[in-house]
């Protein structure tokens, strides 16, 4: 297992349409190419012998590895630094304005002193399901899977290529300011190669940091912790898919949630839930091209929309959302974490809450972007009414569970919400609205009130007759249903604190409650929840705990400021990497507490003006 590198000891890089993940040691360990929900490519994160990767190596000794992103940018620079010289990779998937290409470049400079390198090229198509054939056509070599739909990629470079037992290889010798490139691409078996003149990797790669450049500058954030919340909406953004405007929750599938458990799911999908929290996260920096993009999807591609009670909590970037859950048993998992899975059963789950956080994020849209249409009202509103219809019905909550339906506190606050921002919404544009609407709100309100609130306690609960807490309680004033400072909120803050939160660190539900999952392994903390813990502290005038708690959190990410969705006991992360929900969590927290301790600020100097 040693053989694993730490989740965290990878950056990411991509081009909108796809990610790869690329380690400290220089090895690209994961890909699925060419977008987001094509199979894999490279993924001996999954299985070290059977997954495929394509490495850099340097010469074997003590050598230091460090990484870091160009500023502002999503091009990764991974160093090799030992006694005898120092070489750097600059690794990035070219973008431009114009262009979206399906490639992705590695550049090898070495920076000072001669040493010799090994690259090693071993796709493995089709999740390592598929065996491939290789074939020199002048300086490139070019793989076809003889599977998966016959994809054709090619490698090129500015070294000397070789085959070896049917994969890439090269060994070769750099001197001060010499490089060595490699690209490779999606190509036609049968069309025309083009030729990669000696300008290509040099004119992609400032295209690339420009784009990115621009893109980063947009942001409207200039906070105290403005370089981390860039990073953070960077990854938000390399989570987006371009051609559709969907986002996806995670560019990864199968790493777990336990070392060794069977929490392992595919987060390449774009999550209705997900997607709605990542546009709230990107509006409020002033991203509303995202919110166009992502709109547009949902008109275009998520058909459900017009059919009230049909919307799926998570569809692939074409609209599908029946998404077979498959499990591949030929992988052993990230350091023997098995089952490895593609698709998600999730899919054919009710999970009511999904109309809320849709609902939120269109109100948020009409306000900060553009005004919705008649048309795409008429759907949201046949949605809200079936919402009025079905909000008291169990389902399988915020959490996924496969334990059962239960009526979750979370649902049934989300159903207040979809109606809510409905009602607002329509006031706000006269659109026309049921006068019932304004009815079933009451209800929710009082029922979350009356059938949640556990007296003796002295908390809201997880779902109705529960005797325990949830961390998805901490978004009820986030959402405004109720005020932060409410003596109902804090005293279930107080509850949240003593039963789910390790230091600055927040668990979604009591661990030893595990059955309600359905499933036999535990878990880490769930970072969103972390930040989301500090955003009601920061609320309820609790400035100073929040900010050490949300400081404490940035402690926890990786060396290039990355997060996956849970930390494990000794601070290593867990489950899919990086992780969009922790990502949007660290931005809204970021926000929050920035403008309430702008405010106590301005409160104190004009106190002390007062006073002299």
């Amino acid at each position: 297992m040693d053989d694993y590198l730490p989740i965290e000891d990878y950056g990411v890089i991509g081009d909108l349409s796809t990610a790869a993940l690329v380690g400290l040691n220089g090895s690209i360990d994961f890909m699925c190419f060419p977008e987001f929900e094509s199979p894999s490519i490279f993924c001996a994160m999954l299985d070290k012998n059977k997954g495929g990767n394509f490495e850099i190596l340097p010469p074997p000794g003590n050598v230091k590895n460090r990484q870091m992103y160009l500023p502002d940018t999503n091009v990764l620079l991974t160093r090799f630094l030992s006694a005898d010289g120092v070489g750097e990779i600059v690794d990035y998937m070219p973008i431009s304005e114009e262009h979206e290409g399906h490639a992705l470049v590695r550049r090898l400079t070495q920076v000072r002193g001669q040493e010799e390198y090994q690259m090693n090229f071993r796709p493995r198509f089709n999740y390592a399901r598929s065996e491939h054939k290789v074939e020199r056509k002048g300086k490139s070599l070019i793989f076809t899977s003889l599977e998966d739909e016959g994809l054709v990629i090619r490698l090129t470079s500015n070294v000397p290529l070789k085959i070896k037992r049917g994969d890439g290889y090269a060994k070769f010798t750099l001197r001060p300011e010499e490089t060595a490139d490699f690209v490779m691409e999606k190509v036609d078996y049968d069309g025309p190669l083009r030729t990669l003149d000696a300008d290509f990797v040099e004119h992609t790669l400032f295209e690339t940091v420009n784009y990115w450049k621009r893109w980063i500058a947009r942001s409207k954030y200039k906070g105290r912790w403005q370089e981390t919340v860039n990073r953070s909406a960077l990854v938000l953004k390399l989570m987006t898919s371009r051609r559709h405007g969907s986002i996806v929750a995670s560019p990864t599938f199968g790493l777990p949630e336990k070392i060794g458990g069977d929490k392992n799911w595919d987060y390449r999908y774009s999550w209705i839930r997900d997607s709605a929290f990542t546009l709230y996260a990107l509006i409020r920096l002033g991203y509303t091209r995202e919110a166009d993009a992502f709109m547009k999807w949902l008109r275009t591609f998520c058909k459900d929309l017009s059919t009230p009670g049909a919307l799926g909590l998570m569809y692939s970037a074409y609209g599908n959302k029946n998404l077979e859950e498959i499990e591949l048993t030929h992988l052993e998992g990230y350091k023997k974490s098995y089952p490895v899975r593609i698709g998600n059963a999730a899919y054919n789950q009710l999970q009511l809450d999904i109309y809320g956080e849709l609902m939120d994020s269109v109100y948020l849209y009409d306000k900060y972007g553009d005004p919705i249409s008649y048309h795409m009202w008429n759907d949201l509103a046949g949605q809200i009414n079936w919402v009025c219809e079905n909000w008291q019905r169990p389902d399988e909550g915020i959490w996924e569970v496969r334990g059962g339906r239960r009526e979750f506190l979370y649902s049934r606050l989300m159903c207040w919400v979809a109606v809510d921002r409905g009602i607002r919404l329509a006031t706000k544009r006269s659109y026309p609205m049921p006068n019932h609407w304004h009815k079933v709100r009451d209800e929710m309100y009082y029922s979350i009130h009356n059938e949640f609130w556990n007296e003796k306690m002295k908390t809201f609960v997880q779902y109705k007759g529960a005797d325990r807490v949830d961390a998805a309680t901490l978004i009820m004033p986030l959402v405004r249903f109720i005020s932060p400072k409410d003596e109902r909120w804090l005293s279930t803050l107080a509850r949240i604190e003593k039963d789910l939160v390790s230091d600055s660190l927040v668990y979604r539900y009591c661990p030893k409650h595990e059955e309600l999952t359905g499933l036999k392994s535990g878990e880490g903390t769930f970072s969103l929840c972390s930040f989301w813990y500090v955003e009601c502290l920061s609320r309820a005038g609790y400035l100073q705990k929040a900010r050490l708690y949300f400081e404490k959190m940035l402690g926890y990410s990786s060396h290039l400021g990355l997060y996956g969705e849970q930390l494990g006991f000794q601070g290593e992360h867990l489950g899919n990497f990086p992780q969009a929900f922790t990502h949007l969590g660290l931005i809204s927290a970021a926000y929050n507490l920035d403008l309430q301790l702008d405010d106590e600020r301005n409160k104190e100097a004009r106190r002390n003006n007062l006073y002299i």
